[in-house]
């Protein structure tokens, strides 16, 4: 005997009001195919209305290649929600110049700011070597703050008489070559402590016949800052011995102080001869309080001063911004009796970091990895430092050979904004020491560096096929941040293609980007409005993935913050009459929106668009995008999305807040072909695949789902006993949570 001829198919009847016949298929297990008449080739999409034939097996089937970048795309649209969540509550409260920086009209003001001194370079005494002004030894000296490792460059530059010192800018190299001058002078016996002066001209000392000009006295030559600079310095090893000769003739002491750049180039061959000497940075804290305190100071006002710092953000503000020159500049603020909070606050605006820093900055290699850094904040070093080689490939005249980048050696000259983290847990990840920055420099570079914003986007999209997800998610949020500059030259420029193209990857990163440029309130009408353009478009291959890519964005990060907006657009997809082309895209949509945490309006949506009962197109694709739904399992990439069990699907997981609206669309699906064939198929997975992964209260929770549907009007008991019955005794494959459920609702009857 059959398995079929074991139980009696369950009685015909009209109370199922679209399932007259509501006899079950000849097997669930194995349904029919469509004829080959209404197939059409898997993967090619034609214009014009797609038939529900084509649809609905598009929507069943699908394709292994399809699920795994759909899979793929919903991870990294996840992560990147998160990402931009975090951005957005960096950015919470905290305002950024005029926040005209996210419009036409960028304002920046102010600068970085020494503090200590004129800045100018002095010119008393004449010639190219003018002293130091008793002002200028007077501020460098008086209340100086050792860093570490000074008795160690005191007693090279005393021995060798010529000292290379090196240290990012603002970190008080100046102020330690002075010292250490004034030190090596008192100490070498020079008649009257001896004078600094300052070398304007510091490769002049690299000239055959030079010798100081006058004797008895110290030297401080500031090397500027970059490759330029730093080029004549390579000779320095092999003109050394002359130079030392020069100085100890004179009786005098040298120092050439420098970034990166002059420490590279002293490093050459014979380099190790060089006495040089890495400034290790000062504390700012320190600088501050010997600033405003002095050498002495209580310990009651030092606890007062502290407290103040404390209270009004200068510790945040020093730990962002190390270098001592900001320290100096609070100091005069506090000793100028100016509000501390206030002169913290606008020392670390965002606007003012960037725009100094890229009008110091201007070579492709600093700017490359500047908005490396700030499109893959908190990822590694290597893939930070991979993205910007590239990028500044872009941007550089091409090269015959692989260039000597060396990015981690120039971050502290270059880049002192930027931290390597290293728990020890993982590799070190690169990070703004402000959260804000990151955000500044990409708008100003897509905003204020008009010659790079094209290699610049071609750069991004090129990262959106990186096979890092979490790449592809930081270049996805980083694309929404430059739509905040300029939403719509972003839609037209680049989003509209992204969002139109066959990649499904590619159409994720447009949504993501959309969602990130749809969380600020200046932005977000003119996103839903641009979502709801391309929902109700036409029926070209073309407008139809536009459709989708609506339908993704609304199911991410501003389908949680508005659900019933995101269900309106899945709406606009969906209703489309006769045209099914849209309802592979909603049904992704929809299961967004599920993994977003909003289940309530998705469902009540379904229940709305399928309250008919008929076999209309939306009541049969609104059951079909919900059944679609509950085949999908859950897929834990990130924390805090919702509460859902991985592997399971979030409509089995959520049973206990929904079981009303869950067991009426169940129902309506069970009820009417062509939905009842892939509900069983459906339904036997909740029972023989999720239930077990969900744990025993998702079996219990089962079973009350199934009794409240075999409660209905109609022949759902009747049906639902005979397949649970069905599949418990298959010989194939017998399901012993059927026989269980199977024992319950007959128990109960």
């Amino acid at each position: 005997m059959s398995e079929e001829s074991t139980a009696e198919p369950p009685p015909g009847g009209t109370s199922d009001r679209s399932d007259p016949a509501a006899t079950p298929p000849a097997s669930a297990d194995a349904p029919k195919g469509l004829p080959e008449s209404e197939r059409r080739p898997a993967g090619v999409e034609q214009d014009g209305p797609v038939n529900k034939s084509d649809a609905l097996r598009s929507l069943k089937e699908g394709t292994a290649t399809d699920d795994a970048e759909r899979s793929e795309a919903l991870k990294a649209g996840a992560i990147a929600d998160l990402i931009a969540q975090r951005l957005n509550a960096d950015a919470s409260g905290t305002r950024i110049g005029t926040l005209a920086l996210f419009n036409d009209s960028v304002s920046f003001g102010g600068g970085f700011h020494s503090g200590g001194g004129t800045g100018r370079t002095s010119h008393h005494g004449g010639g190219s070597v003018p002293p130091l002004t008793a002002a200028e030894l007077s501020d460098h000296t008086d209340l100086f703050v050792q860093p570490e490792g000074y008795d160690s460059a005191l007693t090279a530059l005393c021995e060798r008489r010529l000292l290379v010192l090196t240290g990012p800018s603002g970190s008080g190299r100046e102020a330690a070559a002075v010292n250490l001058l004034a030190e090596a002078l008192v100490l070498s016996g020079a008649d009257g402590g001896g004078v600094c002066h300052r070398l304007l001209d510091p490769a002049a000392v690299l000239a055959p016949d030079w010798e100081p000009p006058v004797k008895n006295s110290g030297y401080l030559a500031l090397v500027e800052d970059g490759p330029a600079g730093a080029r004549d310095f390579t000779a320095l090893p092999r003109r050394l011995h002359a130079v030392v000769a020069a100085l100890r003739a004179q009786g005098c002491h040298l120092v050439l102080t420098g970034g990166q750049d002059l420490a590279v180039a002293v490093r050459g061959d014979g380099g190790e001869s060089v006495p040089a000497h890495a400034l290790t940075p000062v504390d700012p804290i320190a600088v501050l309080e010997r600033r405003v305190l002095g050498h002495g100071g209580t310990r009651e006002a030092r606890a007062r001063l502290r407290a103040e710092l404390d209270s009004g953000g200068v510790v945040d503000t020093l730990r962002e911004m190390p270098a001592a020159r900001h320290a100096v500049r609070l100091a005069a603020d506090i000793a100028a009796g100016r509000d501390v909070a206030v002169a913290a606050a606008a020392l670390r605006d965002p606007s003012d970091q960037v725009r100094t820093w890229f009008d110091r900055h201007r070579n492709p290699e600093a700017v490359a990895f500047a908005l490396a850094a700030a499109v893959l904040e908190d990822s590694g070093y290597l893939t930070v430092a991979e993205a910007a080689v590239k990028l500044r490939a872009a941007l550089a005249t091409p090269e015959p050979s692989p260039p000597d980048v060396r990015f981690r050696d120039r971050l502290g000259d270059e880049q002192q904004w930027i931290r390597l983290d290293n728990d020890g847990l993982g590799p070190t990840r690169v990070c703004f020491r402000n959260a804000m920055v990151g955000q500044v420099v990409l708008i100003y570079a897509w905003t204020g560096l008009d010659g790079w914003r094209e290699p610049m986007l071609s750069w991004l999209r090129r990262l959106l096929d990186h096979s890092d997800l979490e790449v592809r998610a930081r270049a996805a949020v980083a694309a929404g941040v430059l739509a905040w500059a300029d939403h719509h030259y972003a839609v037209h420029r680049f989003l509209t293609t992204w969002a139109a193209e066959s990649s499904w990857p590619l159409r994720q990163a447009a949504a993501t980007a959309l969602g990130v440029a749809g969380s600020r309130s200046d932005s977000a009408e003119a996103v839903w409005e641009l979502l709801h353009r391309w929902a109700r478009g036409g029926s070209s291959a073309r407008q139809r993935r536009l459709a989708g890519t609506a339908a993704n964005t609304a199911g991410g990060l501003l389908g949680r913050a508005a659900p019933e907006r995101a269900v309106a657009v899945l709406h606009d997809a969906l209703d489309r009459d006769d045209d099914w082309g849209t309802l592979p895209s909603v049904a992704w949509g929809g299961v967004h929106l599920l993994h977003q945490g909003q289940a309530g309006p998705l469902l009540d949506a379904y229940l709305e668009w399928s309250e008919p009962q008929d076999l209309s197109p939306m009541v049969v694709k609104s059951l079909s995008a919900f059944l679609f739904a509950t085949t999908r399992p859950y897929e834990a990439v990130a924390d805090g999305l919702v509460d859902g069990v991985p592997g399971v699907p979030v409509l089995l997981s959520g049973l206990p807040s929904h079981r009303r609206a869950i067991g009426e669309l169940w129902a309506r699906s069970l009820a009417r072909r062509p939905m009842q064939e892939t509900a069983l198929l459906a339904l036997r997975d909740w029972i023989d695949v999720y239930a077990d992964r969900g744990g025993p209260a998702t079996l219990d929770a089962l079973g009350g789902l199934l009794w409240d549907i075999a409660r209905r009007p109609g022949s759902h008991h009747e049906r639902l006993v005979w397949w649970l019955e069905k599949w418990a005794r298959d010989r194939e494959r017998p399901s012993r949570n059927a026989a269980l459920l199977h024992r319950g609702l007959t128990r109960t009857t």
